[in-house]
This record gives structure tokens, sequence and C-alpha cells, in this order.
């Protein structure tokens, strides 16, 4: 598995600390796991293959080659899969906001959607406008 995980890294051109940032370890981690100083956890596959949208079977087996590494996933899948992480692992405002926006979207009636739109794009249009972004 440490080589899948080198090579899994590699073709997603992070450095072992950008990797690791997306599954909360460190960069040392991420190298005592490449070189096997350290076995690879259950809970880190699960957070690599959730992160990543990796093949769990491919990355503990191998099986079906560099064409077996991701999952293919629609929308709707990756979707649920980032809702599910939010709602496990982000801070309390986040996921009382995810809340409240899915709430939202089941209690609107779908006349008044293009309002809501509008008014998400006006919020996007000032952030940027502060951060002296162009929009």
């Amino acid at each position: 598995m440490k080589e899948r995980l080198k090579n899994l890294r590699l073709i997603l051109n992070l450095s072992q600390e950008a990797f690791g940032k997306r599954i909360n370890i460190t960069r040392s981690h991420i190298s005592s796991l490449e070189n096997g100083a350290r076995n690879i956890t259950d809970r880190i596959i699960s957070d690599i293959c959730r992160e990543f949208n990796v093949n769990e079977h491919w990355f503990r087996t191998g099986e079906g080659g560099d064409s077996n590494i991701f999952l293919k996933m629609n929308a709707t899948e990756i979707t649920f899969n980032h809702f599910g992480y939010i709602m496990e692992n982000a801070i309390p405002q986040k996921k009382a906001l995810l809340v409240a926006l899915v709430e939202m979207a089941y209690s609107i009636p779908d006349e008044n959607w293009d309002y809501i739109v509008e008014q998400f794009q006006s919020c996007l249009i000032e952030s940027k406008k502060q951060k002296g972004e162009t929009y």
C-alpha cells in the first residue's frame, strides 16, 4: 500500500504536506507511511478514499491497476460524499449553515428559486469586491 499511496500522491501532483493537510495528518506522517515506517490505518485509508475519490479496493490490493484508482461518481454521489464529510468533521458553524441550506432547499417552493439564486450571486460579487477580485 505504501507504493500506491506515493503513486496516488504523485498522480494528484501534491506534496506530502499538501496531501497530508487534505486528510488532517502531517507531512512527516505521510513520509513515514510512504517509507513503511508506519502502517496505514483503516481511518487513513477511509480519509484518503473519501477525500480523493479513490477506489478503496484498489488502494488496499492494487487490483485493476492505474485504470481502477478512482471511483466513477456522478455529481450527486460526490455531493453526498462532501455532505457526510462536513457533517462529521467541520466546525459547528459550517455544519449549521449546511443544515440551514438543506432545509431551505427542501422547504422553499420552486417558483422562489430565481430570487434566491440572485441573492447568492449578489453575495458572491460583494465578497469578491471586498477582496479586490474581479467578477
